[in-house]
């Protein structure tokens, strides 16, 4: 993609990210779970492999690996979907290497609109169950008005993995189920506070809002 658009500055501050239940990112701690060095010991060995296609590549080897791994469990509130939106939990942050990782859960059908990952790589690994990928190719923009094209949706089953590096960035995820619950783990490049959301317009066009992100109770 050659999307030839200049994204606007849209920085928001750490201090407007809003949680439900009043949890508080920096000051709440990460839940404890079995195999949890593993998996972070894992993601840091690929973080000095170099730039960032190098990077995302050894990371999706990682999630795959983690995946598989028995020694590795996810902490129990993963399992809890939340019955109006895809759960995000936060599980760590490095502060040596500025990489965040988050777990999501899917209730059924439950998905994501349209949307970037603020000019971020991100690695996205399939705990459990299945999601539906469909990727968006940037064509072109006249203010906050987008034009995307379409690809066709990929289905990523449990130990799959894949990746999203700027600006090849624009994506929905769905749970392919409409009967069980799916998890994904996503290593982002630093924390993610906040996204833009496009919503249709018709025709190829969309309207581009940013949305700061929410983090549930873990």
């Amino acid at each position: 993609m050659n999307a030839g658009a200049t994204r606007a500055n849209t920085n928001i501050p750490l201090t407007m990210l809003r949680y439900s239940r009043g949890m508080d990112l920096q000051t709440s701690p990460f839940p404890a779970f079995r195999g949890r060095d593993r998996l972070i010991a894992a993601v840091d060995a690929a973080m000095t492999s170099g730039d960032a296609g190098r990077i995302t590549a050894d990371l999706q080897l990682a999630l795959q690996e983690a995946i598989a791994d028995s020694r590795i469990e996810l902490p129990e509130c993963v399992h809890r979907p939340v019955s109006d939106h895809y759960a995000r939990r936060p599980l760590y942050h490095s502060q040596e290497h500025g990489y965040s990782v988050i777990a999501m859960s899917w209730g059924p059908g439950q998905g994501t609109p349209l949307h970037d990952h603020d000019a971020m790589w991100c690695v996205e690994g399939v705990w459990l169950g299945e999601l539906e990928i469909t990727r968006y190719e940037l064509l072109e923009c006249a203010g906050e008005r987008w034009r995307f094209r379409r690809h066709a949706a990929l289905r990523g089953g449990c130990g799959s993995a894949g990746s999203l590096i700027p600006p090849h960035e624009y994506h929905t995820l769905r749970n392919a189920s409409d009967e069980a619950l799916a998890i994904s783990v996503h290593v982002y490049e630093a924390p993610m506070e906040r996204s833009a959301v496009f919503d249709p317009l018709g025709g190829d066009w969309y309207q581009r809002r940013i949305q700061a992100l929410q983090a549930d109770a873990v």
